[in-house]
């Protein structure tokens, strides 16, 4: 940090760095940062909770899967974005957005996985045999009883996951996404400080955010889990 300082000569903290050019470029890096997170999420979602019922339904496929998501996660990040960037074809996959997307989505598997097998796991048998003699079919029992029992566990896994996640954006840099994690890249080019220092707060701002909203979105789908700590 004393050799950036040094070599740019610039003042730090830099305020004049605020002017409105670059304001209105933070709000479009802000853009892309949730966008990236947001989507890697969904998607990661729509391939961890399939797998994570598949699980529960058949017991020997959770070791299996559970071990390649953990392989994938293991994965370094920098490496297999760049990695994918430079080897899948262009025009089916995309430069950027799709690539850094599909990257992501990766790291979030194995979280969502584990934590929504967790979570259906933690229902009480009692409370499934309940819903079975009350006429529900396995599906409707499913999205009526073990989902809504289960969110707690998952919302938990949602939240690793988006702070993960959250961190991993910055990554994208490299090949031209990233959010504020641009800010980094083009901080270190130019040797400036304040812009690296920037990239860092709010990085660091916007996983405390997304992390608060998370517990806010539990809160209201999951009223009884709150008041039954309230009790206890």
């Amino acid at each position: 940090m004393k050799v950036v300082l040094a070599q740019s000569g610039r003042p730090f903290p830099d305020w004049a760095w605020f002017n409105q050019a670059n304001i209105e470029r933070l709000q479009g890096l802000f853009i892309e940062h949730m966008q990236l997170t947001v989507l890697a999420l969904f998607f990661g979602l729509l391939i961890a909770l399939p797998l994570a019922v598949a699980a529960m339904r058949w017991r020997r496929l959770y070791n299996p899967l559970l071990n390649l998501t953990g392989v994938l996660f293991t994965i370094p990040s920098a490496a297999l974005i760049i990695a994918m960037f430079a080897f899948l074809p262009i025009e089916r996959f995309g430069l950027r957005l799709r690539t850094s997307v599909i990257a992501l989505t990766i790291y979030t598997l194995l979280i969502l996985f584990r934590n929504t097998v967790a979570g259906l796991d933690s229902v009480p048998r009692d409370v499934k045999e309940a819903a079975t003699a009350m006429g529900f079919t396995p599906v409707r029992r499913l999205l009526r009883v073990e989902f809504p029992l289960a969110l707690p566990v998952i919302i938990a896994g949602v939240r690793i996951a988006a702070v993960t996640t959250l961190g991993l954006v910055t990554i994208t840099a490299f090949i031209g996404q990233g959010g504020f994690g641009q800010l980094f890249i083009t901080g270190f080019q130019r040797q400036y400080t304040m812009e690296v220092a920037v990239g860092v707060v709010l990085s660091f701002a916007l996983a405390i955010l997304v992390d608060l909203a998370l517990v806010g979105v539990e809160r209201v789908l999951t009223p009884w889990s709150q008041s039954r700590g309230a009790r206890a």
